[in-house]
């Protein structure tokens, strides 16, 4: 663990504030919120009820931060000891302290003011270490924060501390050397899925406002779904690499997870934008050899980003909705996939109910795509791991400059070591490995044509079928949270984002008949670069269904004993 002392008062309960009103009371500009006066809980609370808060004076930013590093200390290493944290920031009541004086002098800093963030570990920030999980990185400092955390940050928010990952980013286990291994929210024997674990489990238990997460083949989604989360990987190159450890420059890409679509909506909004830098692999086309973008006038032609994905909120947006449901992923129905097809179904019927057409869908060619092509992770990690760590120098922190230093150190889970071998043996002679060029040249024209087709329901003759199709749908995981250790059934639907570079958003679909509860997930696809269909409808199957429960383990603090003043982390 690192040398981070908070001292912890007790939980600040039983605030006034405004609640969150649709997409017609939100002020793109700043996100206040419209709507009747209610109690503000911890538990589920959401950016526009703190903000509610913060504006009637019923409590102040340092206030806010306070009660989220008293739930850490309540429950991450005690109670139910999820581990989802790796650490605290020191400087986070410093920064809210400062926030509100800014803000009693300015108002507020931005539409993120004093939100917190528990960014996962592989997010630089220039005020803690990033370890990605490794002991072999943990006392790894860079000199500045990530793009997008940068981009947090100047939109008022607080970094409020570093969770905890499948480290560097390999699987879906979800445990670290630095950190241990992640529980489940829901229910501590349970896996947490991963990489994006420890996000996936503190914000589920309500340790911040909101996290982020980092997608290579299903590190967002995976564990948004089994905690009952809205986890958003973008089109690739709409939110910068830069400052974000990498396992494959080709397939990486961040994103927000967070309790309610309105808060993904914001926080993505915050974390989009032109980078300059020489790491932001925001090339203008979706090419590999394609050059970096030169402009924010290049950026915004190729991305079309909106100035905030709060103008898609709209609850009526499931009427005349179109959703193609690809069946071919969606499994065999046994054991508890039957139990995951049967809570799917049950919300698709909600959105035909709401107005919604929803029609099956084939993906032409899908078997092919899944079998013919594959990750390039095994192929790219040992060379992007060595530009990340070569970036800055290692005079003042020690840290490893390349892949082989760190594969040497042992600096990570005895089950890893056989991964470390595995990618220093493919990540050699790129330039002439047939199946890396076969993957990175062939793979994005084959799979993107094909995805579009489905999307344009275009039959196989190459006439339309029907009308097109808003999204694709089908289960973000297979299985139900696994026993703690274990991982998930994800199947090969994680692929289908990060082979085309669309965009795609895991939602709860409903809670699971299991004792206790656990979430469901279901998955939504677009074009490219069409992340407000995916929030519209998301936010308006949300607002229909109210799917998301909140897990027992993790209530107010009001209901458990005060902890004791004693330091989070030693």
């Amino acid at each position: 663990m690192l040398n981070a002392k908070v001292w912890l008062a007790p939980a600040l309960l039983g605030v006034m504030l405004a609640g969150c009103g649709g997409s017609d009371s939100d002020d793109d500009s700043t996100g206040d919120p419209v709507g009747e006066a209610e109690s503000f809980h911890y538990v589920e609370g959401t950016i526009a009820q703190a903000r509610a808060a913060l504006q009637a004076g019923d409590l102040t930013c340092e206030d806010m931060v306070q009660g989220y590093l008293d739930r850490i200390e309540a429950y991450d290493r005690q109670g139910p000891s999820l581990q989802s944290v790796i650490a605290v920031n020191p400087s986070a009541l410093d920064e809210a302290r400062d926030l509100d004086s800014r803000y009693a002098a300015e108002g507020f800093q931005g539409p993120l003011h004093c939100v917190t963030v528990l960014l996962k570990d592989n997010f630089d920030t220039v005020d803690m270490p990033t370890t990605a999980g490794g002991l072999a990185l943990e006392t790894s400092q860079p000199p500045d924060d990530a793009f997008s955390v940068a981009r947090l940050r100047d939109a008022g928010a607080i970094i409020i501390g570093k969770a905890n990952l499948d480290e560097y980013a390999f699987g879906f286990r979800g445990s670290s050397s630095v950190g241990g291994q992640v529980r489940n929210a829901y229910d501590p024997t349970k896996g947490p899925g991963g990489s994006s674990s420890g996000t996936g489990s503190s914000i589920a238990a309500s340790f911040a406002m909101v996290g982020t997460g980092s997608d290579t083949g299903g590190s967002i989604r995976v564990p948004s779904s089994l905690h009952g989360l809205v986890g958003i990987r973008p089109s690739l190159r709409l939110i910068s690499q830069d400052g974000i450890v990498p396992l494959a420059h080709w397939q990486d890409t961040g994103g927000p997870m967070c309790r309610t679509v309105e808060d993904c909506a914001l926080t993505l909004s915050a974390m989009v934008g032109y980078d300059p830098g020489a790491f932001s692999g925001q090339r203008f086309r979706f090419d590999h050899d394609a050059d970096l973008m030169t402009s924010p006038f290049e950026y915004q032609l190729a991305t079309l980003a909106p100035s905030s994905y709060t103008k898609y909120l709209d609850g009526d947006a499931l009427s005349g909705a179109r959703i193609g449901v690809v069946r071919d992923l969606f499994g065999d129905g046994q054991g508890e996939n039957a139990e995951v097809q049967r809570v799917i179904e049950a919300a698709l019927e909600r959105m035909r109910a709401a107005g919604a057409t929803v029609e099956d869908v084939t993906i032409p060619d899908l078997s092919t795509i899944l079998s013919d092509y594959r990750s390039v992770s095994r192929y790219e990690f040992k060379t992007n791991l060595t530009e990340y760590l070569a970036s800055w120098p290692s005079t003042t922190d020690g840290h490893p400059r390349s892949f082989e230093e760190v594969y040497q150190s042992g600096g990570y889970e005895s089950r890893n070591a056989g991964t470390f071998a595995f990618y220093d043996s493919a990540g050699t002679d790129l330039e002439n490995n047939a199946d890396y060029l076969k993957n990175i040249n062939e793979r994005p024209d084959y799979v993107r044509q094909r995805f579009l087709a489905a999307l344009e329901n275009i039959d196989a003759s190459g006439r339309p079928a029907g009308e097109p199709f808003d999204v694709l749908l089908y289960p973000s995981v297979l299985s139900l949270a696994p026993d703690v250790g274990g991982s998930p059934s994800a199947g090969s639907n994680n692929r289908l984002s990060p082979f085309s570079g669309f965009p795609a958003l895991t939602m709860p679909a409903g809670m699971a008949d299991t004792d206790p509860a656990l979430p469901v997930g279901m998955e939504m696809l677009a074009r490219e670069f069409d992340e407000g269909t995916l929030i519209k409808l998301a936010y308006a199957y949300q607002e229909l269904a109210e799917p998301r429960q909140a897990p027992t383990f993790t209530p107010e603090l009001e209901e458990q004993p005060e902890p004791a003043p004693v330091a989070l982390i030693d």
